[in-house]
This record gives structure tokens, C-alpha cells and sequence, in this order.
């Protein structure tokens, strides 16, 4: 991904757009600073607290903020703790040695295809990966293969599973099909390992968080990996949260320990602006109700784009592949091309996806998406040669 951001720009073309990295871009092709983090960092600019140290567990309202959010007014919140983490890939590694030190051994499912840093992440942790299938012949959720291939995961497996807007392919579960994936985990025992990315993203902030409820209501124990990059626009602020269920808050007594011991090895302690930051916002309602609108915004904006595409590749000839694209969600989309023929679509019209063909529906300029239809098109003319 990374070289190809730097191939990008070593592009001398004009009319070269970048469609790799995951960052949401507006209309000019930048990435804005929500007014909502805006009006949080003069407040805190304005109050000058002490940069002194927060602790291995990082700004705990943060945490108490986190749980909130992502778990509900339920009773889940009682029998879980967090601690703050460096993003979202952070929380994912702590997680991952969490699990290494309390179960050697543990081997851990992720989809096929998964985001690419998964099984990096879980490898260098000391896992074991197995894989479970995500999508049938035609672009849609598996469900029948999914829970065929997870029916094989033995007790005390765990399963790390995207709770919405699914990296890279933008394909989602139903609820019918998040009820049948619970339902397994009940009746064998194996441990549901959330990964939230881009909850706000896809059908709403509330709906994105209904799957990993779910799960908190279902199993008695559950992982969860929460990160602030994409919803509060807090990119290189790198702020996330670990969040681990148990059967109930006695069940958790040395885990909060445990997972301190893996992040002074890690990276001793997060940095504490965006946590302030996002426990600002949380915590007052006026910032919240704008965050929330603006999030809901964004994700309109990452709507009309994919609808934009879509019509434009009907109107060239390409329903059956726009009918593909229109089914997925959130800031990525998995166009229906070869490497080969990304590769192309990379040199004859300078547009930059991954191999795989991912690309990032909400880094598009709105005038942009016929370009990128007509290179969409173009290549799929060509064959897959």
C-alpha cells in the first residue's frame, strides 16, 4: 500500500488520482479536520492541563467513553474493561498478545479476503491464522460458506470478524446472517474478536454497532478493537481503544493487568491528545450532536459517490459490475478487475488502486468519477489479459 503511495507521487501526470490510502477526502481532495475536533482542541488549548504522564491504561474517561459508545446502555459495560491503545492496528496487537500469553497456541480465523494487515498483525503476535470464506462467485456475502468454514473452529478458537463496512471488499453481512454467526459462537464456544474501523461509515453509527452488540449479548466472552481514525478524522493522532468482555466483572480481574504488561512491552502508554479530544466531544452534548452530524455527512457524501459510479458505469455498458459496486458499503469498494488489469487501469489512466482492487469510495472528487468510470470500463474491455 505504502509504495504505492509513493509511486503516486513520483507520478508527474496532472490527472493522476490516488484511490489507495483509507483516508475520507472531501470535494478538493482533502482530508478536513472536523469542526467538532476543531472546537474540542481549542477547549483544551484554552483549559492547558498538564502533559504529565496518564498511566498504562491512558486516559481512562476516554475508555469509560468508549464502552459507552460502543456497547450501549446494556449491561455488557459492567462486565467489560478497556484500556487506550495507539489506533485501531494497536488495540488489534495488543489484543493479539493478549491472547498469545493467556492461550499459547490459540488459533485465530480471519475472512478471505481480509484486510492486509490482519494476519501481519496476528502472525507477529505469535498466532496461528486460519481462514474462513467472506464472498461468493458473485460479490455477495457468503453466508452458507462463512458459517460452513467457522463450524470447523474448535472451543476457545477465536474469530476476528470487521463489525461493518468490511476492508476491502465494502460487503457486509445481513442481520439475519450476524444472528446465524452469533448463534454459532454460542454453540461452540469460540471467541468473537471485533474489529471497528469505520463504525459511522456504512448505515449509520448506530446500526454499525448493532453486530457487536449483538455479540456482547450472546457469548459470555468477546475482543474488541476500536478505532478513532476514520470517524473522528484523527489519523495521526492514533487513537484507539482495546475493549475485552468477560462472563462478568470477577472474570476480569487480572485481565486490565495483563493487558498493561503487553503495552509496556508495546509502546508503554498512548498519546493522550486525540483521547482528550474524543472525550471532549463524548462528553459534551452540543460537540457530540455536531461530531454526529458531520459523521453522518460523511458517510452521505461516500454514499452518493458509490451511487455516482454506479450510474456511470451503467450508462457505459457496465450494469452487471455496477450492479457488484452498488451492493457495498462504507469507504471502500472492491472494484471487479484483475491485478492485471488494475495494473492498467494505474498506467493508461493514472488511477491508483491496490492490486487486489480495492479503492477508497470516499478519496474520489465528485467530477472525478466519470474519469474513473470510463478507465473502469475501458479495462474491462480489454479482458482480463
Amino acid at each position: 500500500m505504502w509504495d504505492l503511495t509513493e509511486a503516486y507521487g513520483a507520478d508527474a501526470r496532472p490527472e493522476r488520482l490516488n484511490l489507495v490510502l483509507g483516508v475520507y477526502r472531501d470535494q478538493t481532495g482533502g482530508t478536513p479536520v472536523m469542526a467538532a475536533v476543531r472546537e474540542a482542541e481549542i477547549r483544551l488549548a484554552e483549559r492547558s492541563a498538564s502533559k504529565e504522564y496518564r498511566g498504562l491504561s491512558g486516559n481512562t474517561a476516554f475508555n469509560r467513553a468508549m464502552l459507552s459508545m460502543v456497547l450501549g446502555s446494556g449491561g455488557a459495560a459492567e462486565r467489560a474493561v478497556a484500556v487506550q491503545t495507539v489506533a485501531g492496528s494497536g488495540a488489534l496487537r495488543l489484543l493479539a498478545d493478549l491472547i498469545c500469553r493467556t492461550r499459547p497456541g490459540t488459533t485465530v480465523w480471519i475472512s478471505d479476503p481480509a484486510y492486509v494487515n490482519h494476519r501481519p498483525i496476528l502472525e507477529a503476535a505469535g498466532l496461528t491464522v486460519r481462514t474462513y470464506g467472506w464472498l461468493d462467485a458473485e460479490g455477495r456475502f457468503d453466508t452458507e460458506g462463512m458459517l460452513r468454514d467457522l463450524g470447523r473452529a474448535r472451543r476457545d478458537d477465536v474469530v476476528l470478524l470487521q463489525g461493518c463496512c468490511h476492508n476491502p471488499t465494502g460487503v457486509d453481512p445481513t442481520a439475519q446472517a450476524w444472528e446465524a454467526v452469533a448463534e454459532l459462537a454460542s454453540e461452540h464456544g469460540w471467541v468473537p474478536f471485533v474489529d471497528l474501523a469505520y463504525h459511522g461509515l456504512g448505515d449509520g453509527l448506530e446500526a454499525d454497532l448493532a453486530a457487536t452488540r449483538l455479540f456482547a449479548e450472546r457469548v459470555p466472552e468477546m475482543l474488541v478493537a476500536v478505532s478513532c481514525s476514520k470517524n473522528f478524522g484523527l489519523y495521526s493522532d492514533r487513537t484507539g481503544c482495546a475493549v475485552v468482555l468477560g462472563a462478568s466483572r470477577q472474570s476480569l480481574r487480572h485481565v486490565e493487568t495483563a493487558l498493561q504488561n503487553a503495552a509496556r512491552t508495546l509502546y508503554s502508554m498512548p498519546p493522550e491528545h486525540g483521547a482528550a479530544v474524543v472525550t471532549a466531544i463524548l462528553e459534551d452534548d452540543g460537540l457530540r450532536d455536531l461530531w454526529r452530524a458531520e459523521l453522518d455527512g460523511m458517510r452521505a457524501r461516500i454514499e452518493d459517490n458509490r451511487r455516482g459510479l454506479t450510474a456511470e458505469l451503467t450508462a457505459l455498458g457496465r450494469g452487471e459490475q455496477a450492479d457488484v459496486l452498488a451492493r457495498q458499503k462504507g469507504m471502500f469498494s472492491m472494484l471487479p478487475l484483475t491485478p492485471r488489469q488494475m495494473l492498467r487501469l494505474r498506467s493508461r489512466f493514472a488511477i491508483y488502486g491496490t492490486t487486489a482492487g480495492r479503492i477508497n469510495i470516499a478519496g474520489i472528487p465528485a467530477h472525478r468519477i466519470p474519469c474513473l468510470a470510463q478507465g473502469v470500463a475501458a479495462v474491462l474491455g480489454e479482458g482480463t489479459g
